[in-house]
C-alpha cells in the first residue's frame, strides 16, 4: 500500500478545487479538505469508481446541501480514480 504524502494530499486537493462544486475554491482553497482523508482512505483500500462516486454524491447532498445529479459526482470519481491509478502504478508482481 502506497503511503499518503503531503504531495498526494495536495494533488487530490487540487483535483477537488478544480471540480469546485460550490464555487468557492478561489477564495477558500481548503473548502474540500474534509473529503481528503476519507477519499484517500477509500483509495488506499482499493475503492473503485462506483464507491468513490457514491461517497462524493453523499458528501454533496448531506454535507454541502447540493443536488448531486447536477454536479456529476460520477465524472469526478472517474477523474479521481484516473489520478490515483497514474500516481500509484501497480508493479509487475501486482503490488502497488
Amino acid at each position: 500500500m502506497q503511503p499518503v504524502t503531503p504531495a498526494t494530499e495536495n494533488d487530490l486537493r487540487q483535483l477537488l478545487n478544480e471540480w469546485d462544486p460550490i464555487g468557492v475554491a478561489d477564495d477558500v482553497p481548503d473548502e474540500y479538505d474534509c473529503m481528503l482523508a476519507p477519499l484517500l482512505q477509500r483509495l488506499r483500500g482499493g475503492a473503485d469508481q462506483t464507491e468513490i462516486g457514491e461517497f462524493l454524491r453523499r458528501e454533496l447532498e448531506d454535507h454541502f446541501g447540493l443536488d448531486p445529479m447536477v454536479l456529476r459526482p460520477e465524472g469526478m470519481a472517474a477523474r479521481v480514480i484516473a489520478w490515483w491509478t497514474a500516481a500509484n502504478p501497480v508493479d509487475d508482481a501486482g503490488r502497488g
